[in-house]
């Protein structure tokens, strides 16, 4: 096709990728000539010759609970609009991750790697920035990397002052705890902010009024049934998710509790069920993390140069039936 249009190869490919640096009348005649050889060019052959992958690899501690496939729903999203395939990691355990960062699969093999609410080590942190592609975290931060993320002790704390202020004190705490999740920074944000509001507000901390959930809905049944069959009946519980959230709702209305009457519900994250279930909780817009990661690497693929400060995405309380003031003994 070159030598039919009179032009060197490089030309053809810039041309039919909609490159600069190419001549109107050049660029019309080659795709008329390629239309008419009924030519494409390959996704590999591109590649190649722009010594990019196109690929960007995306992180993540689970990828089957909602808010990672919401997060890693956003970055595909901005990806496929530019032609970019998403490659993807779920490191669920130490096993897999201390494997991961030993082998570094992706060396030559992407443009870019997101990391979703997965702390890095220092030594972790190395061997990603020894890729020489642009980096990025959702829900954390650190040096060197394009960070989003929201204030988890902001979004908890109106959580827990919206109980107080209708005048709960037995509130319980279903945390995000787990083998897993301990070095975490958002399990330790939110349940900072719980005892952080309970000072606030005079009341002492029990232990028998905090339980694990794992960040799922069997995981909130569970630390619930344990609530309730302590020392002391809470009149409020807040889970640092929704889906723990939910379980809480199934574990309450087992025990022949009602909600608000009997407990009040508060959730974190604005699950797409949590209207359906009138669950109060704190709205935090998870899909756009990932749409804005996604974007910030591409930028950062094409200009160069350092990351961009820390985006802080905003949440906000939503009120619904789940809460109510406590009642009057």
């Amino acid at each position: 096709m070159a030598n039919r249009a009179g032009v060197s190869t490089a030309t053809v490919s810039r041309a039919l990728r909609g490159l600069p640096s190419v001549a109107e009348g050049t660029r019309l005649r080659i795709v008329r000539i390629a239309r008419e050889l009924d030519y494409t060019i390959t996704p590999s052959a591109s590649r190649l010759a722009s010594g990019r992958t196109h690929t960007i690899a995306v992180v993540a501690p689970y990828v089957n609970r909602w808010f990672f496939g919401q997060v890693i729903m956003g970055i595909e999203e901005v990806l496929r609009a530019k032609g970019f395939d998403l490659l993807l990691y779920n490191l669920a355990d130490a096993t897999s991750r201390d494997r991961f960062f030993e082998a570094m699969p992706l060396r030559r093999r992407v443009d870019g790697v997101a990391v979703l609410s997965m702390p890095l080590s220092a030594e972790q942190a190395a061997a990603l920035s020894g890729l020489d592609v642009p980096l990025g975290l959702v829900g954390t931060e650190m040096e060197g990397f394009a960070c989003v993320r929201i204030d988890d002790v902001a979004g908890a704390t109106s959580a827990m002052r919206h109980l107080t202020m209708l005048g709960h004190r037995d509130i319980a705490h279903i945390s995000g705890g787990g083998p897993v999740a301990h070095s975490f920074t958002t399990p330790r944000d939110r349940a900072r902010a719980y005892h952080d509001v309970l000072k606030e507000a005079g009341i002492a901390p029990r232990a028998d009024l905090e339980a694990v959930g794992d960040y799922t809905v069997a995981g909130g049944e569970r630390a619930m049934s344990t609530l309730l069959s302590g020392p002391t009946r809470p009149t409020a519980v807040f889970a640092q998710s929704d889906e723990m959230a939910f379980g809480a709702l199934r574990a309450i209305r087992h025990s022949g509790l009602r909600v608000p009457e009997d407990i009040s519900v508060v959730g974190f994250d604005n699950h797409e069920l949590a209207g359906v279930m009138e669950l109060t909780t704190v709205e935090q817009p998870v899909a756009e993390q990932g749409n804005l990661i996604g974007q910030i690497l591409l930028d950062l693929l094409e200009s160069g140069g350092a990351p961009p400060p820390t985006m802080m995405l905003p949440t906000r309380l939503v009120v619904r039936g789940s809460t109510r003031p406590l009642r009057p003994e």
